[in-house]
């Protein structure tokens, strides 16, 4: 009878490519949520049950529940709007306002942006969701 101890080896776990792993999965999710919502205003939009296809010269106009007003995610005072559009609207005649309006807003709001927009005689289209 063998009484002696026998020699193990040293059990080890190599855990360098995991890291890896998981870095490389941390960039891919980090990079795809930026691409997934490109608005960087955060809106609840009116919904609709119809839409159409959006026109190729377009401006984005947000306005927010506080009424905070974005040109091109850019922020605007609402006495500066008319200047800012009407600039945008010399480097392209046949431009056309994209209104993203949070539903909460009163009408009002949006009725101003409506006269500057007659005023410069631009399209001016309503941002929805589509209903569920």
């Amino acid at each position: 009878m063998n009484l002696r101890k026998r020699k193990r080896g040293n059990v080890e776990v190599h855990t360098s490519a995991l890291n890896d792993i998981m870095f490389f999965l941390l960039l891919f999710f980090l990079l795809a949520s930026a691409v997934v919502n490109p608005n960087v205003v955060k809106l609840f939009l009116p919904r609709s049950s119809s839409g159409q296809a959006m026109p190729q010269k377009t401006i984005n106009v947000s306005i927010t529940k506080n009424l905070e007003y974005f040109v091109e995610k850019e922020p605007v005072a609402a006495d500066q709007l008319y200047q800012r559009i009407e600039a945008y609207q010399k480097a392209s005649p046949d431009l056309t306002i994209i209104l993203y309006a949070d539903r909460t807003i009163a009408i009002e709001n949006v009725i101003n942006l409506t006269d500057i927009a007659n005023k410069l005689k631009i399209k001016l289209v309503l941002a929805t969701e589509t209903k569920q």
